[in-house]
């Protein structure tokens, strides 16, 4: 059983079309189950329809609008580097509205409403493929994964955009009576969870490079301290995600395949930049392209 894992990541999540596009339309794999965290699981119910094309129109022509109801910041680009300043006037009007983060992202809830629709929804569903979407459950203190076998339309719709929500600069959401946010809170790479489901074989796609290449500049203001500090937590969650992977692999003779971004893409994920994006998915998939003609050079010959 063969499993394809797509970490969180957010506009990073570019780079991981472009691996699953060549791995699965030029190394023909089959997948039996996709799993995604964040990004990754927006990317998941394309892939496994096989409809790359689609998914790939989508994140090259994304931008803020597209995600947020509510930005609450704005981009501020100086010496080449785009950071993000804090959008006074959209963080008071949303505490005004009583919410309780800084903004809202009810417009990427559409996007995935119309990106999926009902009909391929049912075809799913009804397939022998399974597509997972990792959450984190605020109220119980857990990670959970949503399969789509589970779920009707609206639902699943809504568990796809509740992994996606990097709180508490995007939504939080109540639902089934307990409040639910990003899954990269708990499990940016699940891959023991993709093992726990049988998979004997797995890609892993990693939207971060394997070592830390460069050290972050001085915060700017209290929005990029939070965005360092959660960067850092998730970069911590991940690793361990990773070494708790390998354990469980080793321990059911299990494969992972790992691809690992070459070079720091972002520093922030939270900006979606259309041009940039588009230049992560082409390299993806020529990244993915090296690294499999390597593997296969140093194969001894039969």
């Amino acid at each position: 059983m063969r499993a394809l894992v797509i970490s969180g990541g957010g506009s990073k999540g570019a780079f991981a079309g472009g691996v699953a596009q060549y791995l699965m339309q030029e190394l023909n794999h089959n997948y039996d189950l996709f799993i995604g965290t964040s990004t990754g699981s927006l990317l998941i119910s394309h892939l496994a329809l096989q409809k790359v094309q689609k998914i790939k129109d989508v994140y090259t022509s994304v931008n803020q609008d597209s995600i947020f109801s509510n930005c609450p910041f704005v981009i501020q680009n100086k010496y080449g580097v785009a950071n993000i300043g804090i959008n006074h006037w959209n963080v008071l009007k949303n505490f005004y509205k009583g919410s309780r983060t800084f903004g809202e992202s009810h417009n990427l809830l559409e996007l995935i409403k119309n990106t999926i629709t009902p009909e391929e929804f049912e075809i799913l569903k009804s397939g022998p493929k399974d597509i997972v979407v990792t959450v984190s459950n605020l109220s119980l203190n857990t990670v959970e994964y949503k399969s789509i076998k589970d779920f009707g339309y609206e639902d699943f719709c809504e568990w796809i955009w509740i992994s996606c929500n990097y709180t508490p600069f995007m939504s939080l959401v109540r639902k089934e009576g307990c409040e639910y946010a990003d899954g990269g809170l708990g499990s940016m790479v699940p891959i023991e969870e993709a093992i726990m489901r049988g998979a004997t074989e797995v890609d892993a796609i990693i939207l971060h490079t394997e070592i830390t290449h460069f050290n972050r500049m001085p915060s700017k203001n209290a929005f990029s301290l939070l965005t360092s500090m959660f960067a850092f937590m998730l970069d911590r969650i991940e690793r361990q995600n990773i070494r708790i992977g390998k354990y469980v692999a080793n321990n059911n003779n299990a494969i992972i395949n790992f691809y690992y971004t070459p070079t720091v893409l972002t520093t922030n994920s939270l900006i979606f930049d259309k041009e940039k994006m588009t230049s992560w998915w082409e390299n993806g998939y020529e990244f993915a392209k090296t690294k499999n003609v390597e593997l296969s050079a140093l194969e001894p010959e039969q």
